[in-house]
């Protein structure tokens, strides 16, 4: 069985944290979701974004999900993959030196990574996107351009795979996005 880790966080947006940990575990995967300075058991709160006609999302509250690893016991070695949800979580985690060196190793060893939304923020930040091809929420344009990935603004319900990553604007690409990313979990 591969094992996938999920970085995530407090106000994580609830559908990008909930579907793909539900669905990557029904496909039969070990899905294991940490969040700094939070332990298996423990809680995080989520939020849903919306996109109602404003000129951004709305935001709203989101179910409570319990983390099923710990932080601090993890070993990013130990994995196949990695997923990165969005919300506003990465805005926070992005600034944790152990999350960003978590993100590198999986680009070193070239493992499966998918990041959706706001996700990419921790990819930024890490310094990983060079020559990539990504999605992102559109508002993460600037940061995927500044640390030198390419920016492809594509369908909210499309995803978009480069070499070990996979990425999508927001959670109405969940369908393709997952497809991709269990096509790189398979190959």
């Amino acid at each position: 069985m591969k094992k996938i880790l999920m970085i995530t966080g407090d106000f994580v947006e609830d559908y990008e944290n909930m579907v793909p940990f539900q669905a990557l575990i029904a496909f039969g995967y070990q899905v294991d979701a940490v969040c700094p300075g939070k332990k298996a058991g423990e809680t995080i709160a989520t939020a849903i974004h919306d996109f109602e006609g404003h000129q951004t999302y709305t935001e709203k509250p989101g179910h409570n999900f319990e983390l099923n690893a710990t932080f601090d016991e993890i070993d990013a070695s130990n994995y196949d993959a990695l997923y990165i949800p969005g919300g506003r979580a990465p805005e926070y985690l992005r600034l944790n030196e152990t999350v960003l060196a978590i993100v590198r190793a999986f680009f070193d060893s070239n493992k499966p990574v998918a990041s959706i939304c706001h996700g990419l923020q921790l990819l930024a930040a890490a310094n990983v996107l060079n020559d990539y091809k990504v999605s992102a929420y559109p508002a993460c344009k600037p940061e995927v351009q500044a640390c030198g990935g390419i920016y492809a603004d594509i369908d909210i319900t499309d995803a978009i795979t480069d070499k070990n990553l996979v990425s999508a604007p927001a959670w109405p690409a969940h369908p393709e996005f997952l497809k991709q990313f269990v096509a790189l979990l398979t190959q």
